[in-house]
């Protein structure tokens, strides 16, 4: 990361990709999504070529899904089909493709298995949430930090990742995060592949500034994330990035791509910032304690949320954040 796109982004809307009244996805649609999108990404005039870009048959393809909204909001099991199929394709076994995410009961709500070409791992790091288990995870690659006098410092890199993968394909969310102000790239990849980070927001002043981009700047990670693949099909505006109340889900049904994950979440952050103010809602950038409360109104958080952490992951060198450099290209279908 930033990969060989910096400050690029693809945008790909289709009207007919979800149905907001059911949240049914038309896989053909989104199939004809992701073509177009990674063509208009690398320029490339079919499909086939511009996968190859990234991947290439003898790659181990690690998949990082999000499902801390499932099932409603969640990595939309079609994309990842679609993103799977497209990586056999290029010639990888399908039994060196891993879906994978941190805790196992947010995965298998999904079931992904369903709709996965045969042979694809479907694997988590962690049985349950909060099992503390640390089999799944690295003990020689971590991030260790004192935030407020725990007991466990250390946050370890998701073993698979360090262990098997050697490229990586992010497919994460268009969300509001209560704490960080944003679900999107770099989070999927920084809070989604280590341990023990809730830890970073355990009051209403959170750590998740500079800690959300000092972890996915720890190799293997930006070595190994090679592409993003946003699903905006539907999203979370208020009190994410869980999906508990459908009022906060909205439906902008666009899947975005890039290898700039800060560029792409820039334009994310203005996503979320513009549907909420469409819906009459503070802005994520409001840092006065006179908001802080119950989400339930948009207006009130229990954290002052921290947005700037995709500038901070700028300045680690992970992508742009200067609008002025960075570039949309707009895809209807």
């Amino acid at each position: 990361m930033p990969g060989p796109y910096p400050g690029r982004v693809v945008r790909v809307h289709s009207g007919r990709s979800i149905d907001p009244q059911t949240s049914a996805v038309d896989p053909a649609a989104v199939r004809q999504m992701i073509d177009a999108g990674m063509r208009a990404l690398t320029g490339e005039r079919r499909a086939a070529d511009a996968w190859a870009r990234f991947i290439a048959p003898h790659d181990v393809v690690g998949i990082k899904v999000n499902c801390s909204g499932a099932p409603r909001i969640r990595s939309s099991p079609e994309v990842v089909a679609t993103v799977a199929g497209h990586v056999i394709a290029a010639g990888v076994p399908a039994n060196n493709i891993y879906v994978y995410e941190r805790f196992a009961g947010q995965l298998l709500s999904v079931n992904y298995p369903e709709y996965l070409p045969a042979g694809v791992h479907v694997v988590a790091a962690e049985d349950e949430h909060g099992s503390g288990t640390i089999l799944g995870y690295d003990p020689r690659v971590y991030v260790e930090t004192d935030f407020f006098g725990e007991d466990d410092t250390r946050s370890n890199l998701v073993r698979l990742v360090s262990d098997r993968l050697t490229k990586i394909i992010d497919v994460p969310n268009a969300k509001e995060h209560q704490a960080a102000g944003v679900t999107g790239c770099l989070k999927n990849i920084a809070y989604g592949d280590f341990s023990n980070v809730a830890r970073s927001h355990q009051s209403e002043k959170t750590f998740t500034y500079s800690f959300i981009g000092t972890l996915a700047a720890v190799e293997p990670l930006p070595s190994r994330v090679v592409l993003h693949i946003m699903d905006g099909l539907a999203g979370v505006w208020n009190a994410g990035p869980f999906s508990r109340d459908p009022r906060f889900r909205f439906y902008p049904r666009q899947l975005w791509f890039g290898t700039d994950p800060v560029a792409m979440d820039h334009k994310l952050i203005e996503l979320i910032e513009d549907k909420r103010k469409a819906e009459g809602a503070m802005s994520i950038f409001d840092r006065s304690r006179a908001h802080l409360g119950d989400n339930r109104n948009p207006n009130f958080n229990p954290y002052i949320r921290e947005p700037g952490h995709v500038e901070y992951a700028a300045k680690l060198g992970l992508g742009i954040f200067d609008n002025a450099k960075i570039s949309v290209q707009e895809v209807e279908l």
